[in-house]
C-alpha cells in the first residue's frame, strides 16, 4: 500500500490519500479524540502523540497536529497507522456517523436557504475538499449565512479569507438576500 500525502493551505493539517476509499459518501469530521469512538481508524491516528484533530472524506484523511510538534516527527507514525489500519481490515467507521451534509432548515427563507446550498454544493465543497476540508451550511438569519468549516479549513490561517473574500463574495453575487458569511463552531 502506498499513502500520498499532500500539503494543505493550513500548515497544521496534512492530507493524506491512502488510493482507496475512506468513506462511501459524505464526511467524518473527529475535532479531539474523545469524539474518535466510531472509528478505529480515527483511534489508531489519535494514538500517534501529537495528533490534535482528523477528519475524514470519500478519499483521503486529513490530520491536524498540535502546535509545537514537527510533521517530521509524527508524519511516520500517521502513515503507519493509517497502513495498519487497513491490513487489519476494520471498517473505518462503526455505524453510521458519516456527516453527508448541510443542516436542515425550516421557515419562509427556503428557497434563499435552497440557492444557498447548490452554490455551496457545486461550487465551494469540491474545491475546499482538495484542500482536505469541508464547508457545510449550518444557518441564515437576516441575510446571515452561516458555515461550518471541518478538517484543513477549521482553524486554516486563510480561512477568514476564503469566507470573506470567496465564499461571501460568490453567494452576494448569485443571490442579493445575502449580506454576509460567519464560520460556526458546531
Amino acid at each position: 500500500m502506498f499513502i500520498q500525502t499532500e500539503s494543505t493551505p493550513n500548515p497544521a493539517t496534512l492530507k493524506f490519500l491512502p488510493g482507496q476509499s475512506v468513506l462511501d459518501a459524505g464526511t467524518a469530521d473527529f475535532p479531539t479524540g474523545d469524539t474518535a469512538g466510531d472509528s478505529p481508524l480515527a483511534q489508531r491516528i489519535f494514538a500517534v502523540d501529537g495528533v490534535a484533530a482528523v477528519f475524514f472524506g470519500t478519499d483521503f484523511v486529513t490530520v491536524t497536529k498540535e502546535e509545537p510538534v514537527a510533521w517530521d516527527h509524527i508524519k511516520p507514525a500517521i502513515l503507519g497507522a493509517i497502513m495498519e489500519h487497513y491490513q487489519s481490515g476494520q471498517p473505518v467507521m462503526v455505524g453510521e456517523a458519516a456527516n453527508v451534509g448541510h443542516a436542515a432548515h425550516d421557515g419562509p427563507d427556503g428557497e434563499i436557504v435552497g440557492q444557498i446550498k447548490e452554490l455551496l454544493d457545486t461550487r465551494v465543497r469540491p474545491a475546499v475538499a482538495q484542500d482536505g476540508g469541508d464547508i457545510t451550511f449550518h444557518g441564515f438569519d437576516r441575510g446571515i449565512v452561516y458555515l461550518h468549516m471541518q478538517g484543513a479549513c477549521a482553524g486554516c490561517p486563510s480561512s477568514t479569507l476564503t469566507l470573506k473574500m470567496g465564499i461571501e463574495n460568490l453567494l452576494r453575487h448569485y443571490i442579493p438576500e445575502v449580506v454576509e458569511v460567519r464560520p460556526v463552531a458546531v
